[in-house]
């Protein structure tokens, strides 16, 4: 009997409108997942929490449109954790997605539902949102390939904010071509997010570069970073499967070279602060009033206001408002807020000064294999330390992707490549070239 993943809140149908018919477009023919919050005109957009379910976008987000153009179908909406807080998929309000792979797992988070409805063979390509590895990571779990763009290559107008300065909308797929190919049709400049760059301005940019073509698997003469903090505490049987897709790596040209990236041992905690912080921000405007599911309600607006958010959100989501809320108060900004401010310039710096003797940088994407369902939902440090390894992309916004390196007991193990601003083509390579070895 068939499992269903609940890799899908809204299953619905929009046609691709590329010029001549959807037979012209690069991605006719391509059935492409939507994570759930990105906007969709007339289709509910629910962010995975309760606070939105019944919420019907009146426009669509940018991506939205470029991916029609191009002749992709869309064929839904995805499952996510609730604002995409989370690692697993298991904070939505419409229940958690069970990992293809291995039912009893997680499919990895917050853009779960995209990586599992392309691991399962339900959509050929899915965006996600990556704010600190939220495309990565489920792309790890499934076995299947995720792309964080730099931040500024893809429009976020439409996509339902969580953290501004740290997140991304890119693309799943199953393979490096797939996620490439629609990584071409979402990117470039939008006049609707001054947040958005031309790449092709960029100093040493191919103006008519294509990220499809950059997939061609040759590494000869790549120099690969080995951080070896981003090595250190991974599970062994992890750690063992990325050096062997570094070693074929080898095999076929490339050399590696040891680095030290000594910031990476703040990033998770500069990136939860500013995250929450960020968090707490945005979604003050769910208060029933401007956004969201108005409580019932005999109290006044307070009270009305208090009950409406304690319905309408999930403890994960209120753990953050509150956190992120304290963090920006007076007397702890200081202490808090422009302390991970700091830090997150000396990832910064670490990354620019690795990136002088090196053309990418390898990691494992995920220090663990994939938890089992309901394995860390009571231990939230847990969790946020399984974002050890890909949150430092997002605080020095820069591109970064997920490629299978292989298994360990069965499970999918992702080998993670960081490249310098803009420089997709180069991660794209490398990582074409680990597939080529698989």
């Amino acid at each position: 009997m068939a499992v269903d993943h609940n890799a899908f809140i809204t299953e619905e149908t929009i046609e691709g409108d590329a010029e001549g018919g959807d037979a012209d477009g690069p991605l006719a023919g391509t059935a492409v997942a939507v994570k759930d919050n990105i906007s969709t005109e007339g289709i509910r957009t629910t962010c995975g929490s309760e606070m939105l379910a019944d919420y019907v976008p009146p426009y669509s987000a940018t991506v939205v449109d470029r991916l029609l153009d191009a002749g992709a179908t869309i064929v839904g909406k995805t499952n996510m954790d609730e604002f995409g807080m989370g690692t697993t998929t298991e904070t939505s309000a419409f229940g958690p997605t069970k990992n293809p792979v291995d039912p009893e797992r997680v499919p990895g988070g917050s853009s779960g539902g995209s990586a599992a409805a392309v691991a399962a063979g339900e959509a050929d390509v899915a965006l996600g949102s990556d704010t600190g590895g939220s495309v990565r990571c489920p792309a790890a779990f499934c076995g299947v390939v995720g792309i964080k763009p730099t931040y500024g290559l893809v429009s976020r107008y439409g996509l339902i904010a969580y953290a501004n300065s740290l997140e991304q909308i890119g693309p799943i797929a199953g393979t490096v071509e797939e996620a490439a190919a629609a990584l071409d049709a979402i990117a470039g400049p939008d006049p609707r997010d001054g947040t958005t760059r031309d790449p092709s301005e960029v100093e040493g940019a191919d103006p008519d570069a294509s990220y499809a073509a950059a997939a061609d698997g040759d590494v000869d003469g790549l120099t690969i970073g080995i951080p070896t903090e981003l090595f250190e505490g991974a599970d062994e049987r992890v750690v063992e499967t990325v050096e062997a897709a570094i070693a074929d790596l080898e095999d076929q040209g490339a050399e590696t070279a040891e680095i030290s990236l000594p910031s990476v041992e703040h990033a998770v905690q500069a990136y939860y602060v500013i995250a929450m912080a960020e968090a707490s921000s945005n979604l003050a405007r769910f208060d029933g009033v401007r956004y969201g599911n108005r409580a019932e309600s005999d109290g006044n607006w307070n009270e009305s206001f208090a009950e409406t958010r304690e319905e309408g959100f999930g403890a994960e989501v209120k753990r953050r408002i509150l956190l992120g809320t304290y963090a920006l108060s007076a007397g702890y900004h200081d202490e808090y807020y422009e302390k991970a401010q700091d830090a997150r310039a000396w990832v910064r710096r670490d990354f620019e000064e690795a990136f002088a003797d090196v053309d990418v940088i390898a990691s494992p994407t995920m220090p663990v294999l994939p938890f089992e369902l309901g394995e860390s939902l009571d231990d939230p440090l847990r969790m946020y330390l399984a974002d050890a390894n890909t949150t430092p992309a997002n605080l020095a916004n820069l591109p970064a992707i997920s490629v299978p390196a292989g298994e360990a007991d069965g499970l999918p193990v992702g080998l993670q490549l960081v490249g310098p601003k803009f420089d997709e083509e180069t991660v794209i390579r490398a990582a074409s070239a680990v597939e080529d070895a698989s």
